[in-house]
């Protein structure tokens, strides 16, 4: 899942490729328009593919205590055009993340592909594994390519899941060095394994891991959501996300969250108007 794409996500622990639209979204939201304001930015210069998280040691994972209510206050008092948004959904709801290891496969499983047929490919992966409990580095490396081709997996997601597991087996990665990663070491290795880009680390650390400052530069969705939000007359590219949303550190993961929020209100009332 390397490339940006268009994503609805609520802060819950599932696939992050394809993830049911929210149920949250209020018709509370008003879209007024507004004086379109210009940032100065080289966009010659911009990519997709910046490093956006900076989070410390110190800062906690949103599904501790509290840190929800934290982020929601610090954003209400730093963004006067965000605040509206707080007070039209519901906060956002976590589970916790039972492994690194699945998840990252899942991703590996779900991408590009349709929820339905993503979904009927992983319950197929889980039976050869016997289970969510069962998939570790020993499993999938015991999986042939054959033998997952047989239940929908390409060749070259075959490769992926290999290469994840092969790394969790010499070491290089581990659920325990994972947790432990600051975000910019995160991203830089986990994007050594192969099929794992910028976007699915993002998503990881946002649905999985719950890290409070990832701003998914890469999602076209987040950045959709700040260009309606703030008046823009163009897409934000990454260093004008990057400006744009400085003011939401130290809790961006929870800001762009409201941006996926914001594009899901528009789209359900642009679909009502039609029907009007």
């Amino acid at each position: 899942m390397g490339k940006p794409v268009t994503r609805s996500h609520s802060l819950l622990l599932h696939e992050p490729s394809s993830p049911p639209l929210s149920t949250t979204t209020s018709s509370k939201i008003l879209f007024q328009s507004r004086k379109i304001r210009k940032l100065s930015t080289n966009k010659t210069t911009t990519t997709t593919t910046a490093i956006t998280s900076t989070s410390t040691p110190s800062l906690r994972p949103l599904s501790h205590k509290g840190e929800i209510e934290l982020a929601l206050d610090h954003l209400s008092k730093s963004d006067s055009l965000l605040a509206p948004l707080l007070n039209s959904h519901e906060p956002p709801a976590l589970n916790p993340c039972t492994s690194p290891f699945l998840s990252l496969t899942k991703s590996i499983l779900f991408q590009q592909l349709a929820t339905n047929a993503a979904k009927s490919i992983y319950t197929r992966f889980l039976t050869l594994c016997d289970g969510e409990s069962q998939v570790n580095p020993d499993t999938v490396l015991s999986l042939s390519a054959p033998k997952l081709r047989e239940i929908g997996v390409s060749g070259r997601k075959a490769s992926y899941l290999h290469d994840l597991a092969e790394k969790y087996r010499n070491g290089s990665l581990s659920d325990t060095s994972i947790l432990e990663m600051n975000d910019d070491m995160l991203l830089n290795r986990l994007t050594e394994v192969k099929g794992i880009g910028v976007w699915s680390v993002h998503m990881f650390m946002l649905f999985s891991l719950h890290r409070p400052d990832v701003l998914p530069v890469g999602d076209l969705g987040v950045r959709k959501g700040v260009q309606s939000l703030y008046g823009l007359k163009d897409l934000p590219q990454a260093l004008e996300m990057e400006q744009i949303c400085e003011k939401w550190k130290p809790y961006r993961s929870v800001g762009s969250w409201y941006m996926w929020r914001l594009m899901e209100a528009k789209a359900l009332a642009n679909k009502a108007a039609k029907k009007a």
